[in-house]
């Protein structure tokens, strides 16, 4: 069975589709962009306030299953720029403190509302 996980924590999807689904203890979560999900602001005064804000949108999914950063298996990293891969990377690498899940990084011609970052994960449980 699949279960809707929507959240006040995260933002809200800006097309048709759930922030993440939580099935047979597996979470797949949407591609997640710096939206201020208190504001609705995108944040991109600056490339480190970005991957900050889409982390901890990436927390509030986790917490929303109560799952934490161990429990994530994969993470898809898609940014405008592969310059800014080392930035990001050293961000994202400082949310977690055991293995690092399996993950690609894609440089792509656009982004949702022209962001810079969106990574979108699965987390399990298991």
């Amino acid at each position: 069975m699949k279960k809707s996980i929507s959240i006040k924590n995260a933002p809200t999807p800006v097309g048709p589709y759930s922030q993440a689904i939580l099935h047979n203890g597996i979470l797949y979560a949407s591609g997640q962009i710096a939206i201020n999900p208190k504001t609705n602001d995108l944040i991109l005064d600056n490339l480190s306030n970005e991957v900050n804000q889409v982390m901890k949108n990436f927390a509030s999914l986790l917490q929303a299953a109560e799952m934490n950063w161990d429990d994530v298996i994969k993470c898809s990293i898609f940014l405008k720029d592969m310059n800014n891969f080392e930035i990001v990377n050293e961000i994202y690498a400082s949310y977690f403190t055991q293995s690092f899940p399996a993950r690609e990084t894609v440089e792509v011609a656009k982004l949702p509302k022209d962001v810079n970052v969106e990574i979108s994960f699965i987390a399990s449980k298991g």
